[in-house]
């Protein structure tokens, strides 16, 4: 009698423990591969980043966290994927700036960011640099912009697309020196790199990682970071902010999540991000491409994107970009 109570005992212990874990799926998240949409193509910096962590977090979660890059419309359609995925933490967006930027320019947004994405950590915020084509004759930004007011219209600057980071560095610019010259947006910023490097357009404003290399090779000329200071990673080319005051763009790169996503599994994904960023071999690697870790809390990050929604938005709307 005791052992047919014993046994009951464990049969039903046992099948309370299995129905918690079907559940509560959190309790032993991750038990299969992580995807993380890279809303661009390859080789740009959206996609450096997103392989970096996932690389560490591969280490960390003990499960494959694989890179889906899936590049289109600004990164809207990348997005879109991670709006519309299941809630349980096996895809994850890497996603940026572009966030802040779209609900200014784009008039039919398939998503809400605010409503249909779930912060998880702010990872990183970069630097863009404006890089010229060294057949540009301009060795500062003084001198890039005397050449602009004196033949207007005659300079090319590309971008990753309507919209992104690069592209509204450039219109910051633009308004704050009062010059113009022609904007031709490209799918990603590993395209536009080809075009700038060949010499097809003069000028560019990727992310500093991006273009890191072909500044140190000498293969483009960088006259000026888009952030208010310079950057650690090159010191030598001098901050926009040095000649333009007031002028800041920071381009930034965070993880989310669809809606919805269980609190459990944010906290484990922020705490393992968190973990990844400050290992100091990567927080080396990322510092020397000229990333700044930053690692924050969801609440944080939810902050900072509705900050910087509000910043961008007067910067669209000074200077005159129509939605489309």
């Amino acid at each position: 009698m005791k052992f047919t109570t014993l046994c009951a005992g464990v049969v039903l212990a046992a099948a309370s423990a299995c129905a918690a874990a079907q559940g509560a799926p959190e309790a032993t998240f991750p038990s299969r591969p992580i995807r993380m949409i890279a809303p661009s193509s390859s080789g740009g910096p959206v996609d450096v980043m997103a392989r970096v962590l996932a690389q560490g977090l591969t280490e960390f979660f003990g499960q494959q966290v694989v890179v889906d890059n899936r590049a289109g419309a600004g990164t809207i359609i990348g997005t879109d994927i991670i709006a519309k995925s299941a809630p349980d933490g096996y895809s994850l967006l890497m996603g940026l700036s572009t966030l802040a930027i779209d609900p200014h320019l784009q008039t039919k947004l398939p998503y809400d960011a605010v409503r249909d994405l779930t912060p998880v950590s702010l990872a990183v915020a970069v630097p863009n640099v404006l890089a010229l084509h060294p057949s540009v004759p301009a060795k500062s930004i003084r001198e890039l912009i005397g050449l602009a007011k004196a033949q207007p219209r005659s300079l090319i600057c590309g971008s990753a697309g309507l919209g992104t980071s690069p592209h509204l560095s450039a219109e910051l610019f633009k308004t704050m020196a009062h010059i113009d010259f022609v904007h031709v947006p490209f799918k990603g910023s590993g395209q536009g790199i080809i075009s700038l490097l060949g010499g097809e357009i003069a000028m560019m404003f990727p992310a500093l990682p991006t273009a890191i290399q072909y500044l140190k090779s000498g293969r483009l000329r960088g006259l000026g970071v888009t952030t208010a200071t310079r950057s650690p990673a090159m010191p030598a080319i001098r901050a926009i902010n040095e000649t333009l005051p007031g002028y800041d763009a920071t381009q930034w790169f965070g993880v989310l999540g669809p809606a919805a996503l269980p609190r459990p599994i944010v906290d484990r994904l922020q705490q393992e991000i968190v973990k990844a960023l400050r290992n100091p071999e990567m927080k080396t690697r990322l510092t020397n491409e000229g990333a700044d870790v930053i690692a924050s809390t969801p609440e944080e990050f939810s902050a900072y994107i509705k900050a910087e929604t509000d910043k961008w938005g007067k910067v669209i709307k000074d200077a005159a970009l129509k939605p489309q």
